[in-house]
């Protein structure tokens, strides 16, 4: 006698794309129900295709958050983008993400345009909301509305959590039945070490300004029960000296900033001893990409 089939479940991936700063791995989060991409308002804080898993009642939907779309001017850039172009195929539709707040211009069509043509439904979420008048809104919707041949399109505020029941809603309409690609407490691929050392990256980023964000870089060198050893590498002597500070603040006000976070994230209190080193040009050398996972 053949057994009865059991619930049919949903599950699949979308990938989120846009241009930089468009609040793509806010909304990522806000969707997961939890922090799994770090956060800042410095452009190409995202450096690799992080998944986070969004589980419901008989649906499983595994976002991959992107780096944005950018033109490559070292290996760093250039890997960022393969990830991005590879990311966008495979997928079963594709979240555009554009921000309101700002005019919707050539970079948000060149993205469209890649999207639109992967053959992939397409969902428009039109971010940052919460900060227009309804006229502007209507507005903002038109010209998003004339980038492609969308499935959907909602207006959403990720940052203050409006709008985004009907915009999951959609996503997971679309995926099709398959199995469970991550298990019960997966939240993510990231390995543990990548995201306690994208937690310090992210207070790195939040603490410094100019140039220096985009040259800093985090390995975790040891982790174990209650202590965390990071290097935080930049790429000039003259970088290193605004890192650590008059005195060491501001590696010490960094520490502050991520230690919270990793706590929370490994479960227990946490000895964060972060050192910062010099290796120049390391964004143009493969071999130091790779070890970062990027």
């Amino acid at each position: 006698m053949t057994p009865p089939a059991g619930p049919s479940l949903k599950s699949g991936f979308v990938a989120v794309a846009g241009r930089p700063n468009v609040g793509k791995s806010t909304l990522v989060n806000a969707l997961a129900g939890g922090k799994v991409a770090i956060v800042s308002d410095k452009p190409q804080t995202t450096r690799r295709r992080i998944a986070a898993v969004v589980n419901g009642d008989g649906y499983q939907l595994v976002l991959t958050d992107l780096p944005g779309f950018q033109r490559p001017r070292d290996a760093l850039t250039e890997r960022m983008q393969r990830t991005v172009d590879a990311s966008l195929e495979d997928v079963d539709a594709h979240l555009l993400v554009l921000a309101a707040d700002e005019a919707i211009g050539s970079g948000d069509r060149f993205v469209a345009a890649r999207v639109f043509a992967s053959g992939c439904p397409v969902v428009i979420a039109l971010n940052k909301v919460d900060q227009l008048r309804p006229e502007r809104i209507a507005e903002q919707i038109q010209v998003a509305a004339s980038l492609g041949d969308f499935h959907a399109l909602h207006p959403i505020s990720a940052a203050h959590g409006e709008g985004l029941g009907p915009l999951q809603d959609d996503l997971v309409a679309l995926l099709p039945e398959g199995p469970l690609y991550f298990g019960e407490g997966e939240s993510t691929d990231l390995p543990l070490e990548a995201r306690v050392a994208e937690l310090v990256r992210e207070q790195a980023l939040a603490h410094t300004r100019e140039e220096v964000p985009h040259a800093i870089g985090v390995e975790v060198e040891e982790l174990e029960e209650g202590r965390v050893h990071a290097v935080v590498f930049v790429e000039t002597e003259s970088q290193k000296g605004i890192l650590i500070g008059k005195a060491g603040s501001m590696i010490k006000a960094i520490g502050a900033g991520a230690r919270p976070e990793i706590e929370r994230l490994l479960g227990g209190k946490v000895y964060l001893e972060l050192q910062v080193k010099v290796r120049p040009h390391w964004r143009r050398d493969e071999n130091v990409l790779e070890r970062f996972g990027i």
